[in-house]
């Protein structure tokens, strides 16, 4: 997630596999693999909308987008009472409900920047103390596994976390995991590789995706193919926009603005794909919004 960089990004003054659409075969989900996510009309197509108005895009700053793996609960996040709060939205009985606190999250603490991996695994990023005596007022990574029915207790990454801040999580199928840290001083993007025996040490992702700016916020194609990334670099539209950069031969190419249909003047953040990948998912303007994800083709 998210610095004291704006006040539009997440009120920071408080402090997923595109099936169809994305031309890499290799990121295509089987036929087992269809999720029948009960999308809200009117369905966009190259021109973002709002999701959800009424119900999540509120009053106040709502942000983040994530879907359960079944695409039939949302999770989004929103400021209240100086805290970033998970909330959730379900689809029953043919319609969309109320969003309401998801209880998966103690609320004595800031929790924000839900992600679901492939394996069904939910991290996020909270305030919360490591230990009981922690009294450092940072932001770290955690994870809570998929149980039958329910989730394990969150689960600190100590070979991913550090002594600084650690923001927004985005989980390759592979499990390489990508997120931001100012552990170098810069607020830059991060990965580690997923092994056998766990997570290793995160590398920077270098200069050509990192700039003398503050780079946070990426979605990691369920591939690899591509990362998508809030930047504040000069000759952007805003504030802060959003860039996409796609990787050849192992080797990430230089990051492109997505352009005046997705940034807009202010904060444009929070990437996300929907778990059929049809559906590109960012926050905007207090807002969530969503576009057909053939806008990430190369």
């Amino acid at each position: 997630m998210q610095k004291v960089i704006n006040p539009i990004v997440y009120a920071w003054c408080l402090l997923f596999a595109i099936p169809f659409i994305y031309s890499c075969s290799s990121n295509r989900n089987s036929t087992k693999d269809v999720v029948h996510i009960p999308y809200p009309l009117p369905i966009p197509d190259s021109m973002p909308a709002v999701f959800l108005p009424g119900l999540v895009s509120k009053d106040g700053l709502d942000f983040n987008a994530a879907f359960s793996p079944d695409g039939k609960t949302f999770y989004f996040s929103r400021s209240r009472n100086r805290k970033y709060v998970i909330y959730e939205c379900s689809y029953s009985g043919g319609k969309w409900q109320e969003p309401i606190i998801c209880k998966l999250f103690d609320t004595l603490y800031s929790n924000t920047d839900p992600f679901f991996a492939a394996d069904g695994a939910l991290y996020y990023i909270s305030n919360r103390p490591v230990v009981p005596t922690d009294t450092t007022d940072d932001y770290n990574i955690y994870c809570m596994s998929g149980q039958e029915n329910s989730y394990a207790p969150p689960r600190y990454l100590p070979a991913v976390n550090s002594d600084s801040t650690e923001y927004y999580v985005s989980v390759a199928r592979s499990g390489n995991i990508y997120f931001a840290s100012y552990r170098e001083g810069n607020l830059d993007l991060f990965m580690s590789n997923k092994s056998d025996t766990g997570y290793e040490k995160p590398v920077n992702l270098g200069a050509v995706v990192n700039s003398a700016d503050d780079e946070h916020d990426p979605l990691i194609a369920p591939d690899e193919s591509f990362l998508v990334f809030t930047s504040g670099r000069p000759g952007g539209l805003g504030e802060a926009d959003l860039y996409i950069t796609h990787k050849i031969n192992g080797q990430w190419q230089q990051p492109v603005n997505m352009g005046s249909n997705i940034n807009t003047k202010t904060y444009d953040y929070c990437p996300n794909l929907s778990p059929d990948g049809k559906y590109f998912f960012y926050s905007s303007e207090f807002e969530i919004k969503w576009v057909n994800s053939g806008i990430l083709k190369k």
